[in-house]
């Protein structure tokens, strides 16, 4: 592999890569940093706008253990080397951590029941710092959860991260070691030829060495565009949230989690990076890939649930709700598989874990890959702008223009360094992830027009003009 700039075909200008990774969700970015790292000339084929338009945009930003993943499974594999690699690169990268430990909670004595073969299956997994805990023991802890509850144990590693700065970080960190990003270049179609692979997308031809399918809740469409037919089928999973008042955040110092299904890891409480609370997700199964909606009567729902576990969150107002789809496939396992003839893999099925795990699943992915080569001597560590509540705040140093979003104390240099650089925002939904400007309190009232003003002829998707439909 080389870390040389693409060359270009002959005859039609197609530039070459060693891998083309389709897809910029969290998994595909960390397989662009893993393989551009290792020396390989690699692209990123997004056929959105902006990166994490997927089922990354939308995510409960806990990074897990694996205390209760399938024991022995390659998910429980990558979500430990994940867990592992972000600890260990993320003070390089500016990424944050929120040290809050999780409890597992039981209210019922079904529940109860189900406490020890929990504990003993994250001991199995390696999570061996876990402690039982009364109902009394775990009021002490949490004195402002109903006294209904039973018992739990915390498992202190499960920790607080941003959804979005993680993979802005290796992606970021991929583009400046000389990776390429096409964004709106969904592919189309492919085709092997004398040991390469020759991509049709939206955005022009591109040729590459090894194909890497990444394409999250696609994953089973790009596989039958590529190779014909698909090994399994995408089974979108919709989660709603319900995101409370900053007021609320001091409710609740651990991660609550419920005992989980064979379906789901049930509904969350948790504070966010951001300093909110956060409730959810549901688990509804769908058949539409494309739309997320939130419904009134499971938003109440969840507020009463999040209500029933901390009493006193009925005394503060909801800032936000919103919905994502997890690319859930008909098998509870990572849908991951390589056909080294072909120069082709697969990694399908990446389901909730896919944050934790995401890094993990990279290097998972280039062990697979054989493919070796000069890995980078030194490797530039691009730092992230902080935008959770973890250190320092842009608005806290001096020269930035101004505070544009008061509700979430974004400054305009933020707003312009956002639009700026090889991984420019292309939407207002990107533009979001990377600052949070607009999803505060107000939810972009006071600060729209100004944002549409600033970034007029920025945006591959305009925001509207006030007073216009």
């Amino acid at each position: 592999m080389s870390n040389s700039a693409p060359t270009a075909h002959e005859s039609g200008g197609a530039p070459q890569f060693d891998v083309a990774v389709i897809g910029a969700g969290v998994v595909g970015c960390a397989l662009a940093r893993a393989f551009t790292l290792a020396g390989a000339r690699v692209a990123v084929l997004e056929k959105a706008a902006d990166v994490l338009d997927g089922a990354s945009k939308a995510n409960s930003a806990i990074l897990h253990t694996g205390f209760d993943a399938p024991e022995g499974s390659l998910e429980l594999a990558c979500i430990r080397e994940g867990y592992a690699l972000y600890h260990d690169i993320r003070e390089r990268l500016g990424l944050p951590l929120v040290r809050a430990g999780a409890m597992v909670l039981a209210w019922n004595e079904d529940e109860v029941a189900g406490l020890p073969a929990l504990m003993a299956q994250a001991m199995a997994n390696g999570v061996t710092d876990i402690h039982p805990l009364t109902g009394d023991e775990v009021l002490l802890l949490e004195p402002a959860l109903s006294p209904a509850v039973r018992a739990g144990f915390r498992v202190p590693g499960e920790h607080l991260i941003d959804p979005w700065s993680a993979a802005h970080g290796y992606l970021m960190q991929a583009l400046v070691n000389g990776a390429t990003l096409m964004r709106q270049a969904e592919v189309l179609s492919g085709h092997r030829v004398g040991g390469l692979w020759h991509l049709e997308t939206v955005a022009g031809p591109v040729r590459a060495g090894l194909v890497i399918n990444a394409a999250g809740l696609w994953g089973d469409e790009v596989d039958r565009r590529l190779t014909g037919q698909s090994w399994f089928t995408i089974k979108p999973r919709k989660g709603q949230f319900v995101v409370f008042d900053k007021t609320a955040a001091a409710l609740a110092g651990h991660i609550l989690l419920p005992v989980p299904t064979k379906i789901t890891k049930g509904i969350v409480v948790c504070r966010t990076a951001f300093g909110n609370l956060l409730v959810g997700p549901t688990a509804e199964e769908q058949d539409d890939r494309d739309h997320a909606t939130v419904e009134r009567e499971t938003l109440q729902a969840l507020i009463r649930r999040g209500c029933e576990i901390l009493p006193a969150l009925a005394g503060h107002e909801v800032t936000a709700v919103y919905a994502g789809l997890r690319p859930a496939t008909e098998e509870k396992h990572y849908r991951i598989r390589r056909d080294l003839a072909e120069d082709y893999i697969c990694v399908g099925g990446i389901r909730s874990t896919g944050l934790s795990g995401a890094l993990g699943i990279a290097a998972h992915v280039l062990r697979l890959s054989g493919q070796g080569g000069a890995p980078l001597a030194d490797p530039l560590w691009p730092v992230m702008p902080n935008i959770s509540v973890e250190g320092p705040r842009d608005w806290q140093c001096p020269g930035h223009g101004g505070i544009l979003c008061h509700c979430e104390l974004v400054t305009r240099r933020e707003v312009a360094a956002a639009m700026e650089g090889p991984m420019a925002v292309g939407s207002l939904a990107g533009l979001k992830r990377r600052t949070r400007v607009t999803m505060g309190r107000c939810q972009g009232f006071y600060c729209s027009a100004e944002l549409a003003r600033v970034t007029e002829g920025r945006l591959a998707q305009p925001m509207l003009e006030p007073g216009h439909d």
